[in-house]
């Protein structure tokens, strides 16, 4: 078998003993005869693997009963439209920060159920090249919440911060970099992330909700796109999506074994330390557009001097087994996607081929 160098956005890599894992149970699930996609979401077997997903979720971020773990179908695209469902009551209005295309999307989602206004945008000339700083948030002091988007995907920005909103309810979109760190969920009212980048497969999304504030949501929507409803049913309402939290189980036991969250991030920092440090220490050939204190640690965005030069390189790159690295149709350039299951092989991989490139066309 010839694993590549996995560089895709997301849906991205996942660990390689989780896959082996899969692999190996997929006809036979611990000796019950089929396969845990054949199983019934109310049987033993699957509720095993269930709550297993959801007390692994708790335990490695460290929180107990303040904050509801929900398992939902849909993606984090769904919870663009589902959060302001929820708690955005009329005649009310939620504060954006718009860093990237994402939070964009995020914000058009919630102008459609209510009233929102951009609390902060760093846009400039059609491109996001850092987070804002504390002062530069202009929040409503009545607005129902206030919403990040914690990584950008397709800028490579990333929050290394959390805001101070006071009194007013946080939620962020972690969706590109859940996990990829100790985080302290005190700090937020919600949490949503796709699984796709650091935690599953496509079609889950993860969502932390505190208690206290869920007991305010709206009840006057759909019964299948309440939290409450969720969170009443253990995220058992109606099936849910079976494999992708077997996956999720799975990863999220890989995370524990190989020593928690710190390592994680620690296995991270040293990945993003070695891409930028190739970056900058050629100037006059790699260029990332995103200031220092902003860049991301999941996504490494750089551009080559040509854009012709940006097509040899992902080529070539592509021939060497090295996958995924061509930018956003919308930022054009060089993406490099750097999450939890990418080992530092690959990104050293691509260090070296970046010297060759460099020393060919320099």
């Amino acid at each position: 078998m010839s694993r590549v160098h996995n560089f895709n956005a997301g849906p991205a890599a996942l660990p390689l003993p989780v896959l082996e894992l899969a692999q190996q149970e997929l006809c036979d699930y611990r000796g019950t005869g089929m396969s845990i996609m054949e199983h019934s979401h109310r049987g033993k077997a699957y509720d095993e693997v269930h709550a297993a997903a959801i007390a692994l979720t708790r335990e490695l971020l460290g929180f107990g009963d303040s904050h509801e773990v929900l398992l939902l179908q849909g993606g984090a695209s769904l919870q663009f439209a589902m959060l302001p469902m929820n708690f955005l009551p009329a005649g009310a209005s939620a504060d954006y920060v718009l860093t990237g295309g994402w939070s964009e999307k995020a914000f058009e989602e919630a102008k459609r159920v209510g009233t929102a206004r951009v609390a902060a945008t760093t846009c400039e000339d059609g491109r996001y090249r850092r987070i804002p700083k504390q002062s530069e948030l202009a929040l409503d002091p009545k607005a129902a919440y206030v919403h990040i988007t914690t990584n950008n995907t397709l800028f490579g920005t990333q929050w290394h911060y959390v805001p101070e909103t006071g009194e007013l309810p946080l939620v962020a979109d972690m969706s590109s970099d859940f996990l990829w760190k100790p985080i302290d969920v005190s700090r937020y009212a919600l949490i949503y992330a796709g699984a796709q980048k650091n935690v599953g497969p496509s079609g889950l999304a993860v969502v932390i909700v505190k208690k206290s504030w869920l007991d305010k949501a709206r009840t006057d929507i759909p019964t299948i796109l309440r939290y409450a409803t969720h969170a009443k049913n253990a995220s058992l309402y109606n099936t849910p999506n079976t494999w992708g939290i077997y996956i999720m189980r799975n990863v999220l036991e890989h995370v524990k074994r190989e020593g928690g969250l710190p390592a994680v991030e620690r296995a991270n920092r040293k990945k993003a330390d070695t891409l930028y440090a190739a970056i900058d220490a050629a100037p006059d050939f790699f260029r990332c557009p995103v200031e220092r204190d902003s860049r991301s640690t999941m996504n490494v965005g750089f551009r080559l001097p040509t854009e012709e030069l940006e097509a040899a390189f992902v080529k070539q790159a592509t021939e060497r087994g090295m996958i995924g690295l061509k930018g956003h149709r919308s930022t054009g350039g060089i993406r490099a996607s750097i999450y939890n299951a990418v080992p530092l092989a690959s990104v050293e991989a691509l260090v070296a081929f970046m010297g060759e490139f460099h020393k060919a066309h320099g």
